[in-house]
């Protein structure tokens, strides 16, 4: 199976970083009780250290199931997600 051009992660609490993985794009909440940004923050440095494209959005007032983000400061995040998808795609 072809290894998939990107992923979108939104309010994980993973923090392993093995050397395989793909492109991440990733946003949480910076109030979320369940993922804390700070994790998700680790790992998304970890990667852009070893060399994964990587992008993280961290919307401040927000808690964990802001879905869409519609109404909130995370408006849009899924069309940022889909470009950064997309731009891996070449």
């Amino acid at each position: 199976m072809p290894r998939p051009a990107a992923v979108v992660l939104q309010y994980t609490g993973l923090s392993e970083v093995t050397g395989r993985e793909v492109p991440t794009y990733s946003c949480v909440g910076d109030e979320d009780p369940i993922a804390d940004c700070h994790t998700v923050q680790s790992r998304i440095d970890a990667l852009r250290a070893g060399g994964v494209p990587a992008e993280l959005e961290i919307f401040p007032g927000l808690a964990h199931g802001f879905g869409l983000g519609n109404g909130t400061v995370a408006e849009g995040w899924l069309d940022r997600a889909v470009a950064f998808w997309e731009a891996q795609l070449g």
